[in-house]
């Protein structure tokens, strides 16, 4: 009994990070990022380092999602991702910020 209700507790504790992360893969986001090393763009982990503190990091992460940029991690834009709604952005931006 005790070893079930511990496994449901992980379980649930795992589910926000995991549900987050499937939906940085289900958005494309994963082709380009990876959580602790760079790919295209730079690693979720480093993100969260480049913007921990701020307080408005997470309405900036997301903007930058939805309209993309450049400039801020080298040479190769971000492009624009037009699937990804606003609440979504917010959902991948709040995650990405707890990468450590």
């Amino acid at each position: 009994m005790k070893r079930a209700l511990f496994a449901l507790l992980a379980a649930a504790a795992c589910a926000p990070v995991l549900a987050d992360q499937a939906l940085a893969t289900a958005k494309n986001c994963m082709a380009c990022h990876a959580v602790d090393k760079k790919l295209v763009g730079p690693s979720y982990k480093d993100v969260a380092a480049k913007y921990a503190g701020q307080k408005d990091a997470v309405d900036k992460l997301a903007a930058k999602i939805m309209k993309g940029g450049s400039g801020v991690w080298g040479p190769v834009p971000m492009p624009a991702n037009a699937q990804v709604n606003d609440a979504e952005a917010k959902k991948l931006a709040a995650w990405i910020l707890t990468q450590k």
